[in-house]
């Protein structure tokens, strides 16, 4: 440990004197120079300098007397080397290292301070404020929550509201407009991103027959679904869950050219259909299940594309200029899916015949007391859409950083809804408005942010987050280099009762220290949830992270560790029962909210800006590295297991079904981890080049999880933990249980080869989180 601060004051003396002035000033220092509420000034003058003094010095002294020569120069030297000594403790306590923050690599707790920022000449340009004003964490989420306010953000919720801004539309382009005139007005530097894609939009009129009988032509449609006309038996398969089909199937219904009558909730519309097309039926009607009487005839509006971006463009952009061969994702439905009103749906069940419906299929659809699953009534489904080229636009604004600017967090929500879309994109594209403002104006009041906060709305979220996802698809290149977080701003508030997350592994601490912070200011007009903060968070906030959500292309197409979160009025927010319909309005979430919308959307406005502050301010990235080691001791250990079980089913096996490389790469990172906590403790991290040494290979962990060994046109979502490609984890598991089953299709050897790759891919995340080659553990 001793060694370990010699060396680290030996390179604190070296670097008071690399520049050419000798005088050094930053944040940090205005910090540690205030002692008792006085400041101390020190000047560091050059060696030239001392040289003359000495020398003058020393010539007078022999001209008064050639004979005490020896005692004036012993004099001297030992004055010089006492100056030299004072100086170099001087140095070294007014110049100790910047903490980190105990959120990142391995989460070692060391102090934290403030985050030393060079000022450089765009502090005149911009006329910015001094930047002593925020020389601590504190000052600066003080200054946030002063920044946000609930009158300026109902001013803002007014003016992004619109009745009318699908993707594409005009009133899209417009409210895309307000935020680009809005981003200019607050001094960003803003730019927009075109993208030509398909979307799908009713062509002519849906219908839904009963036996003969027309029951409705509904508005509400599913985009990216099939189209013509099916006919066949009617079954009721509850949510559409695998469990809810393998049950009627149990109750000896055949599912082949069958119509499933749906409810809405538990998993996504393109789940839904999705596996109601693995099980052979022929299309699906889903419907919302009413509040009350008065919403029985409310349209539900959605997209069935399992994925995300332009279905027809898979893995690449869809600019203008690019020519590549008609394509389509996998993730299209090859059935037809159509959306139908409660109405509809209770005039369908009051026509079903069949055997009972388990208790849990039961519904509240007023008026219908008995659910049967059907299979005995004719329904037929009209579905007429048609594929349109739409012009989306992406609209960006920058607060540039003043030491790293071309590292960034990108914060970002959708503009784009069906309907009204207040909940799902107005209060997210106003959270994003009011904390460009918020922190712009820390910005002139002096805030000096390391790295740069790019702000983004989306375009075509509903469909699919297409324009976020085309983005990606367009600058996946750079943006892994540059781009270390994504924090979403989608649906953020659809109630005030519990509060629920999902997220990179990376981020996770990061969340709860914030979640901690923001409570302890207590600057809040509602109830804060119980299991907000609580010492159980883990079980009670976080939720694996789902395809619909925005973060997720960030996450597992681009390795870009992700965040997303949200206020809601039960565990599940995708049962918020306005999403996709004419009723997601202010009125609507004002009641769901019990009247505190604007208190609880600040509230969510502190919670993104300060992580987003927190990982542009502080010299070590808030990145948990070390979180993953738990990750992956989680899942080897269930692959583990499963080869066990494998083995002791076939003889054969055991000579090559092995866990122990994989446990290998597990100890490689655990040990990459280790020596990267302990090169951050021993650096000089006032050093701007090693805190971006350091900062950059913790961002590339995320990045390093993508099995090199696809291209994302083959597999978008290649995460070997959050993707659900041949080289992810979860299908080396599936691989794992037919070889068990010995199931039709399962291959050892082609199990080997994944599983091989699965273990190189950790390994070589591991050696980059490692550092330079010749730092890796094969040194002789």
């Amino acid at each position: 440990m001793m060694a370990g601060c010699i060396s680290q004051a030996n390179v604190k003396f070296s670097n008071m004197f690399r520049t050419g002035s000798g005088v050094y000033r930053d944040l940090a220092q205005d910090q540690d120079q205030i002692v008792d509420g006085h400041e101390i000034s020190v000047e560091l003058k050059s060696s030239a300098e001392g040289d003359e003094e000495v020398g003058g010095s020393f010539a007078q002294s022999l001209q008064k007397s050639n004979g005490r020569k020896w005692r004036n120069v012993v004099k001297i030297t030992v004055l010089v080397i006492f100056i030299f000594i004072t100086g170099y403790l001087i140095g070294y306590a007014m110049n100790r290292k910047p903490g980190v923050s105990a959120t990142a690599t391995t989460g070692v707790s060391v102090s934290t301070t403030a985050s030393s920022s060079h000022v450089t000449e765009n502090t005149e340009k911009n006329d910015y404020g001094p930047a002593q004003l925020f020389a601590d964490w504190s000052s600066v989420t003080e200054a946030l929550w002063e920044n946000l306010t609930d009158e300026a953000l109902d001013k803002t919720l007014q003016e992004f509201s619109s009745d009318d801004h699908q993707a594409g539309s005009a009133g899209d382009y417009t409210l895309g407009q307000k935020v680009l005139e809005k981003f200019g007005s607050l001094g960003m530097e803003r730019w927009k991103d075109v993208h030509y894609v398909k979307l799908q939009v009713p062509s002519g009129e849906n219908k839904v027959l009963v036996g003969s009988e027309e029951i409705g032509s509904p508005k509400g449609y599913l985009a990216y679904s099939a189209t013509g006309t099916k006919q066949g038996k009617v079954v009721y398969a509850n949510y559409g869950r695998k469990e809810d089909l393998e049950n009627l199937k149990n109750q000896g219904l055949g599912l082949e050219q069958k119509i499933a009558l749906i409810r809405a909730g538990k998993l996504s519309l393109a789940a839904k259909v999705m596996n109601a097309a693995r099980f052979g039926l022929a299309a699906v009607l889903i419907y919302q299940e009413p509040k009350n009487e008065k919403e029985v005839n409310t349209e539900l509006y959605g997209q069935v594309h399992l994925g995300t971006g332009d279905p027809y463009t898979p893995g690449f952009p869809s600019f203008n200029h690019t020519q590549f061969p008609p394509s389509e994702s996998s993730g299209l439905p090859k059935i037809l899916a159509q959306t139908i009103t409660a109405e509809m749906a209770r005039k369908i069940h009051l026509k079903m015949r069949g055997k009972d419906a388990p208790r849990d299929f039961t519904g509240m659809l007023p008026g219908v007391s008995k659910y049967t699953l059907g299979g005995e009534t004719d329904v037929s489904v009209t579905v007429k859409s048609v594929l349109t080229d739409t012009e989306i636009h992406n609209v960006f604004g920058v607060i540039k950083g003043f030491i790293d600017p071309d590292r960034y967090v990108v914060l970002g929500a959708q503009r784009d809804a069906f309907g009204p879309g207040f909940a799902k994109s107005t209060v997210g594209t106003s959270l994003l408005v009011e904390l460009a403002r918020a922190i712009t104006n820390m910005v002139k009041g002096g805030f000096r942010p390391r790295r740069s906060i790019v702000f983004a709305s989306w375009s075509a979220g509903d469909f699919g987050s297409v324009g976020a996802t085309e983005w990606l698809e367009g600058y996946l290149s750079s943006l892994n280099l540059r781009a270390f977080t994504y924090i979403s701003l989608d649906a953020t508030v659809s109630g005030v009762q519990q509060f629920r997350a999902s997220s990179s592994p990376l981020l996770q601490k990061l969340l709860k220290n914030t979640m901690d912070e923001v409570k302890s200011l207590r600057k809040t007009g509602f109830t804060i949830p119980r299991d907000f903060g609580s010492s159980v968070w883990t079980k009670s906030v976080l939720e694996p992270m789902k395809m619909e959500d925005a973060a997720y292309p960030f996450l597992a197409f681009s390795g870009i560790p992700s965040i997303s979160f949200r206020f809601v009025s039960d565990g599940d927010s995708s049962d918020y029962k306005y999403f996709g319909t004419s009723l997601d309005t202010r009125e609507s979430l004002d009641q769901t909210t019990e009247g505190k919308l604007l208190s609880v959307s600040v509230f969510a406005a502190q919670m993104a800006g300060q992580m987003a502050l927190r990982l542009v301010h502080d010299h070590i990235l808030n990145l948990d590295v070390g979180q993953y080691m738990r990750v992956f001791m989680k899942n080897i250990n269930k692959i583990s297991g499963e080869i066990t079980n494998v083995k002791a089913l076939s003889a054969n096996s055991s000579s090559v079904l092995e866990s122990r490389w994989l446990f290998s790469a597990l100890g490689s990172f655990s040990r990459a981890v280790s020596d990267l906590n302990n090169e951050i403790i021993n650096s000089d991290l006032d050093v701007a080049e090693t805190c971006r040494n350091i900062n950059d290979r913790i961002m590339r962990v995320e990045h390093n999880l993508l099995s090199p060994y696809v291209t994302p046109r083959d597999v978008p979502f290649r995460h070997i933990i959050f993707g659900s490609g041949d080289y992810s984890v979860s299908t080396l598991l599936q691989h794992l249980g037919a070889l068990k089953q010995q199931a039709v299709g399962s291959d050892a050897d082609l199990f080997r080869n994944q599983f091989a790759l699965i273990t190189w891919t950790i390994q070589s995340c591991a050696n980059d989180l490692a550092g330079d080659i010749w730092t890796l553990e094969n040194l002789v």
